[in-house]
């Protein structure tokens, strides 16, 4: 019997000894081994054909990792390693210069847990048609490339320009620079711009209708010299030009389409060799624009202009100079910012990086900002903005607010200027109505002031570069600022908001 006791005891000594034991070793295990995990914020990252940068982030609590990049050919990493922690990791893909969209998979691995994949998807390139001897080639002294004064990309520069202001129904008028009604431009015009608070300056100009042979699509020199003349006046005052082929007669504007490419290219390349050459001494204050509001509605029609933009490019970079780094301006389909959003998604190739620029226009909702009768679409709108509105005159009242105007420019910042492309709103405005009158002509130029304000405020929220359209009329319907006859500032109460938009 004692025996039997001792052994019991023994056994339960020894039982309690062994599971306690385990115990301990089963609690050390479960404090030592922690579950290893590995995330990314994206499983799939989309680039433009031009090539721009993205980024995604790595959440893990692995000791080390490493990230497999299938191409470094085209796929740049700011980092291929890390260890546990939070890590953001920056992809720069270079210009699809093929005509195929291309795709890769970075692979983020760790040898303590499960890897995972990242899909790039980058746009095709740009097809331009060669462009045939329809022309003389005007690139005859190109130069070698020439830094000194264009040392902003376009971000940079971007940075820099608080306010533009367009020379409007001016430079680019068929007939003559006054043919339209304004004078001439002169230095005190430009100088009272400056003093009133604007930094920039977009001259709208026409080129085929001053040609000095139209079978050879030879520009007039003493028409380059003015043209030289005006943006002299903007860069002595310190202020950002931006100068383009506008509407002229709508030999591109009208002809986007198969049957014109090729022949519109060849005017294009011609054009623009002229132009850059001839102001290739200007520094990073002057910016070349390929268009104006080039009529697009769809995707065939969209690759065509495509086209004339890398044409455009091309001959610009050709030339040399100061021309090799300067800032390049392309106008989205019918520069819509709806049809950009949709249409725009592959841009031309650039050789120099970061130096690229996207236009479009704002005059929404049009019944507001531009319709001078009714339509059977619909009727003119007076009044515009929720503290604006008519009580009493509510068939007048704009129905597209501020909540619209917001959405559309966030879709610029996501689409271009989040990826390193300045967004520039080449022109924007609203006509005064003066024939109303009484309370209803106080509400009309109040939500008129108000919109303008509020254009810039959120042009400047999603980093889009506002230049206000001004083609010099004072009188009902239109959109004037200054007095250009004697160099005044007439509408007071545009100005003030144009400026209140930028605090």
């Amino acid at each position: 019997m004692i025996e039997s006791i001792k052994n019991k005891v023994f056994t339960v000594i020894f039982s309690t000894l062994f599971f306690g034991i385990m115990a301990c070793s089963s609690d050390s295990s479960s404090e030592n081994t922690v579950d290893k995990s590995l995330a990314v914020s994206a499983a799939s990252l989309n680039f433009l054909s031009a090539g721009n940068s993205a980024s995604f982030t790595i959440t893990t609590n692995v000791d080390a990792w490493t990230i497999t990049n299938p191409d470094a050919s085209w796929i740049q990493l700011n980092k291929i390693s890390g260890a546990s922690g939070t890590t953001i990791v920056n992809v720069t893909v270079l210009a699809n210069t093929t005509t195929t969209v291309r795709t890769a998979t970075l692979t983020v691995n760790s040898t303590q847990t499960t890897a995972v994949n990242i899909v790039l998807t980058q746009a095709a390139g740009v097809v331009v048609p060669p462009v045939t001897a329809l022309y003389p080639s005007y690139n005859t002294n190109p130069i070698a490339a020439d830094a000194t004064g264009m040392t902003s990309n376009a971000t940079q520069l971007a940075a820099k320009i608080k306010l533009g202001w367009n020379i409007g129904n001016t430079l680019e008028a068929i007939g003559g620079e006054t043919a339209w009604g304004n004078p001439k431009v002169t230095k005190a015009l430009i100088d009272l711009v400056k003093a009133n608070g604007f930094n920039a300056v977009r001259i709208p100009c026409s080129w085929n209708q001053n040609l000095e042979n139209t079978t050879t699509a030879k520009i007039k020199t003493e028409w380059l010299n003015r043209v030289k003349e005006v943006v002299q006046y903007c860069v002595d005052n310190d202020m950002y030009v931006v100068l383009n082929i506008h509407w002229d007669g709508g030999w591109l504007e009208n002809n986007c389409t198969e049957v014109k490419k090729v022949e519109n290219n060849a005017k294009q390349k011609a054009f623009w060799e002229q132009i850059a050459t001839h102001l290739r001494d200007f520094d990073e204050h002057l910016l070349f624009a390929g268009a104006n509001e080039p009529n697009v509605e769809n995707a065939t029609e969209m690759a065509v202009l495509n086209s004339y933009h890398q044409t455009f490019i091309d001959a610009v970079r050709s030339t040399g100079g100061k021309n090799a780094n300067r800032i390049l301006v392309i106008q989205g389909p019918t520069t819509d910012i709806e049809k950009t959003n949709k249409l725009m998604l592959t841009l031309p190739t650039d050789k120099v990086a970061n130096r690229m620029m996207v236009e479009v226009h704002y005059y929404s909702p049009w019944n507001f900002a531009g319709l001078t009768k009714d339509e059977t679409w619909g009727k003119m709108a007076y009044y515009w903005g929720s503290n604006y509105l008519s009580a009493t005159d509510t068939q007048r009242n704009a129905s597209f607010g501020e909540a619209d105007l917001e959405k559309l420019f966030k879709s610029m910042k996501t689409q271009f200027v989040d990826k390193g492309i300045p967004v520039l709103l080449g022109e924007f405005g609203a006509i005064r109505r003066t024939t109303l009158t009484g309370d209803a002509l106080t509400l009309h130029l109040n939500s008129r002031a108000y919109y303008l304000k509020t254009v810039v405020k959120q042009a400047k929220a999603n980093g889009i570069l506002p230049f206000y359209w001004d083609e010099g009329s004072l009188g009902n319907n239109g959109f004037g600022i200054f007095n250009r006859t004697n160099n005044t500032v007439y509408d007071t109460q545009v100005l003030t908001a144009l400026l209140d938009g930028l605090k």
